[in-house]
């Protein structure tokens, strides 16, 4: 236990280190639990694990972090798992319903040993990511169980309201119950069947982490590690170990090699052009490179193939041929699948090979009003010439924007281009 910790420091600790815990540990704990019970009754798991985090908080602000905290959470939710088989009967208990189902054991224990939670959570992700809901549905879910997302978050991942979202989670949940599936083996043509909506929720994880549109961080280096593990987890299995696995995670290692360069001492954001790539890490660049070369050894060209060559072109700035490279790329993955962000980034490379004037005609096709990013663009592209227009749109972008640091950037680039407009 800490030592010689008032109560104010006890809970300020404790404040700061359970929500990285959660969204390390949370969705672990409750595939472990789940695949024990049972996916049917996968609100006991989570009110199981939430119960558990609650106590943390009640018990680490009392009496200071153990000096295993994660350890800690372990036990305290397999404890309170057994309470839960203990206290309920099987006359009348849905844990009782549960044991009878899945031939359990009441002496059967719930182990967290690392191979046990990432085959509960492969299996989970694979019973969780089920054709009977729709895709965008399966996504959502999915964000939620087992990374964790808040209502919000997902709604920022679709481009949707919240109420969207609410509403696709009830829905997608009551169609899982009313199932009454479970998690268990997939034959190679289900896993198969899945393995494009499992990588889209790994994809999403990743980019929440990467460029956070709900917090008050930009980069959020656990949600980015949490989903490089997931995808390893698929990469060191024979039948999920495909070309686009490799994309993915080819993709993840390059955006990953710039975790440093892209803050400064301040915690702000280090635009591309300004980063120092001395600081860029060449471990992650040459394992992109590891699995970018895998990635190509099939015929198949996903979106995480292109988005992995963008990336790779992205960690060669000195190439004078550079932004056509990324052009004809993004050229490519408009075809295959469009995005109205995918095309906001195609424009601004399009500004960088035909400059900012017809980057602007581009722009205007895309009429994405509402989207900060949107008009982000259009303040980048008018900086060169009408400066007043230029503020205009940052101006907007920063009043749509949810995220603070996001805020903060717009307001220098904004108090810049007023010094320059006088």
């Amino acid at each position: 236990m800490l030592k010689n910790d008032n109560n104010g420091e006890k809970v300020k600790h404790t404040n700061e280190l359970l929500p990285h815990l959660f969204r390390l540990e949370y969705s672990k704990m409750t595939a472990v639990i789940c695949r024990h019970f049972g996916l049917k009754y996968i609100e006991i798991a989570e009110d199981i694990v939430s119960d558990t985090f609650l106590k943390a908080t009640e018990t680490w602000s009392i009496d200071g972090i153990p000096n295993n905290p994660t350890a800690w959470l372990y036990t305290v939710a397999k404890n309170k798992a057994k309470d839960f088989l203990k206290h309920q009967t099987i006359a009348d208990s849905k844990i009782g319903v549960i044991v009878q189902s899945n031939n359990l054991e009441e002496k059967k224990e719930i182990d967290f040993e690392i191979k046990t939670i990432s085959d509960s959570q492969l299996a989970m992700i694979f019973a969780v990511c089920n054709p009977l809901n729709s895709k965008e549905a399966q996504i959502s879910l999915a964000l939620q169980i087992l990374c964790g997302f808040s209502v919000e978050e997902i709604a920022d991942a679709f481009l949707v309201k919240s109420e969207t979202i609410k509403k696709r989670l009830l829905r997608a949940r009551k169609t899982l119950r009313n199932d009454n599936f479970q998690i268990q083996e997939l034959n190679e043509k289900q896993i198969k069947l899945r393995l494009d909506i499992v990588s889209r929720t790994i994809y999403l994880l990743f980019n929440e982490g990467y460029y956070s549109k709900s917090s008050n961080y930009i980069i959020r280096k656990d949600l980015c590690l949490e989903a490089i593990r997931l995808a390893l987890i698929l990469a060191e299995n024979p039948l999920t170990n495909t070309t686009q696995t490799n994309a993915l995670l080819a993709l993840m290692c390059y955006q990953s090699s710039r975790f440093e360069a892209r803050e400064n001492e301040f915690g702000e954001v280090v635009l591309f052009e300004q980063q120092n790539k001395y600081l860029w890490n060449q471990e992650l660049i040459d394992k992109g490179n590891y699995f970018l070369i895998n990635a190509f050894s099939g015929s198949e060209i996903s979106k995480y193939h292109l988005e992995a060559a963008i990336a790779y072109w992205h960690t060669t700035p000195t190439d004078e041929h550079k932004w056509k490279h990324i052009l004809q790329l993004y050229n490519q993955l408009i075809l295959i699948e469009y995005s109205p962000i995918t095309a906001l980034n195609r424009t601004f490379v399009f500004a960088n090979v035909y400059g900012k004037e017809e980057a602007l005609k581009e722009a205007e096709k895309i009429n994405l009003k509402g989207n900060h990013y949107y008009y982000m663009l259009l303040g980048f592209l008018y900086s060169d010439t009408n400066l007043d227009k230029s503020i205009y749109y940052y101006n907007v972008a920063a009043k749509l924007s949810k995220s603070k640091s996001e805020k903060n950037i717009l307001r220098k680039e904004i108090n810049r281009l007023k010094k320059m407009n006088k």
